[in-house]
């Protein structure tokens, strides 16, 4: 084992003020409009969507007021939530989403940072206050009609399984993958169809399919809860809160299959005061994820992500438990998670980023965080993501920052790398603080392309020897430290 640091005293790492703003949560008139009332009829097999509509319309224009869903199976085109009310689940109700084009229209709307044509949300709001979805009921996106499996995420039981189901396969072997239609594949052929160009929505209907929209889709609203419910089996990703204010989701349950493509938990983009609290997440990408804006159209909107709290949720699966970025041009600060355990994530905590994205994500901490068995990285910081554009394509608004984040008390019980950071050479990482973290992994540390990494009473311990460990009592890293830790 070799071991390469650059030691000298430095002042005790100041503790962040995370004196945020208190979030605000909405309240209800107390008034009832069962769904049954406006014509419901459970079953599953009659579509519910104008008693949906109706309900919500009439709790709305009568002043706000509580939609319930009793116990049953609903099935139902979108629901778009209007002010004033609370779509509230009882013990039992179980509300299926509809895979019918003439409810699903294509719209404009914003997607992996940037405008995007996709199918509407199952579930939606724009520009709408004090508004909630709660309960103990079921959301489910009917996501497995709508998404693409790659074969190399099945076993071969389940991949004859699933073509049984007709659709379209395409290349061969490991890399093949499965469609559920014709126009779920054609899309996936005709990708070059941008929002603004004309005629564009009606050029995208043969490829209807491919469009996929998030099951939650909440645009410029304030005063958000969405508590208590289980949010699953999305076409995409699962809740997407863009530009809200004043947005708690607790004590839910947010799911997709584990092969689920582009099946994030939560990417919540260029929102402030928002509240995360004892949430689970069991999905096929990133868990909690945070997110603002693309590249230089994203940066058009100078909105931040700020003013975060998340703390006491579980992730099960995902590509990372708790992420920042990729999409982040827009900038993330001022976010604290605590209390968390990740479980079997492919990385726990994770930073990404690329060239091209600019932005700036500074004010970041994260506490008492638990995690077992990660595959990959334990943490992980990278400005590698997605390639990178040619030296001579960047302009300084283009290249991203990481800066001033925090990491303490954090224990790993097995991972395939402790810590890597990998910063550009435009810009190091810098101002990363470690502190009392003991990590058991089957490689150690990597840094490079960074300054100013403390490191103060971390241990990192090779899997399989207990004997083979580092103590960084207090130890300050550099620019170009490619392997502080070989074991």
């Amino acid at each position: 084992m070799e071991l390469y640091v650059l030691k000298k005293k430095e002042k005790e790492v100041e503790n962040m003020n995370t004196n945020y703003p208190e979030v605000e949560v909405p309240v209800f008139q107390d008034r009832t409009f069962d769904i049954t009332e406006f014509g419901a009829c459970a079953g599953g097999t009659v579509s519910n969507t104008k008693a949906f509509r109706d309900a919500i319309e009439a709790a709305n224009t009568a002043g706000g007021g509580v939609v319930n869903v009793p116990p049953g199976i609903w099935l139902t085109g979108p629901i778009k939530l209007l002010s004033n009310v609370n779509l509230h689940t009882e013990n039992g109700a179980f509300v299926l989403f509809s895979h019918n084009e003439e409810e699903y229209p294509l719209i404009k709307t914003s997607y992996e940072g940037g405008d995007r044509i996709r199918a509407l949300s199952p579930i939606h709001a724009n520009g709408q206050e004090n508004i909630a979805v709660t309960g103990e009921g079921t959301f489910d996106g009917n996501g497995h009609l709508w998404r693409m499996v790659k074969r190399s995420k099945m076993t071969d039981s389940q991949w004859k399984i699933l073509l049984r189901r007709g659709g379209v396969t395409k290349g061969e072997g490991s890399k093949e993958v499965w469609f559920p239609s014709q126009s779920s594949y054609d899309g996936h052929m005709n990708k070059d169809i941008k929002p603004d160009e004309e005629n564009a929505l009606e050029r995208a209907k043969p490829y209807f399919d491919y469009y996929r929209p998030v099951l939650v889709s909440l645009v410029k609203c304030k005063r958000v809860l969405l508590d208590g419910v289980t949010f699953q089996n999305s076409p995409a990703w699962n809740v997407h809160p863009l530009f809200c204010e004043h947005l708690t989701l607790s004590n839910a349950f947010i799911r997709n299959p584990w092969n689920a493509q582009n099946g994030d938990g939560l990417d919540l983009e260029s929102c402030k005061y928002c509240n995360i609290i004892n949430t689970k997440f069991d999905v096929g990408d990133d868990a909690i994820c945070m997110k603002a804006g693309k590249n230089a159209e994203g940066r058009k909107t100078p909105v931040p992500t700020e003013f975060v709290t998340i703390r006491d949720c579980v992730v099960y699966h995902g590509h990372g438990g708790f992420v920042a970025g990729s999409e982040m041009s827009r900038g993330l600060r001022n976010i604290v998670v605590s209390n968390c355990t990740f479980m079997g994530t492919d990385i726990g905590i994770r930073f990404k980023s690329t060239l091209g994205r600019g932005g700036v994500v500074e004010d970041i901490l994260l506490e008492d965080i638990k995690m077992i068995d990660i595959p990959k990285q334990a943490l992980l910081f990278t400005m590698a993501y997605d390639g990178a554009m040619d030296d001579a394509q960047i302009v300084p608004e283009d290249i991203p920052e990481f800066k001033n984040i925090t990491c303490k008390r954090i224990v790993c019980q097995g991972c395939g790398q402790a810590i890597q950071i990998d910063g550009l050479k435009q810009l190091p990482i810098h101002d990363l603080h470690f502190e009392d973290m003991q990590i058991v992994a089957r490689q150690g540390v990597r840094c490079q392309m960074a300054e100013n990494i403390h490191l103060k009473n971390v241990t990192v311990t090779k899997e399989g020897d207990a004997s083979t460990s580092v103590f960084f009592e207090e130890e300050v890293v550099g620019e170009g430290f490619e392997a502080m830790i070989s074991m």
